[in-house]
């Protein structure tokens, strides 16, 4: 079940929709990068084309892990 939770971006307001999954995943990719939750969502958001903001959010948490993985990976086999 999604979780709607309102973000201000950029001085607007607008309300995203994800699994509870998702969002526990990018507040810690945020607070890794030392960001708030909604400077994480901006940056995406300033980056995202024409793929909804939803996708757009999900699709960096996904990168995220998987270059985690492929880090992981180099350095186990090295």
């Amino acid at each position: 079940m999604n979780v709607k939770r309102s973000l201000s971006l950029a001085g607007h307001r607008t309300s995203l929709a994800l699994e509870p999954e998702f969002w526990a995943a990018a507040e810690r990719l945020a607070g890794r990068r030392g960001q708030s939750l909604s400077a994480f969502v901006l940056d995406i958001d300033r980056t995202r084309g024409d793929r909804n903001l939803a996708s757009a959010v999900r699709l960096a948490v996904l990168a995220d892990l998987t270059a985690s993985l492929s880090a992981l990976e180099r350095s186990v086999s090295s």
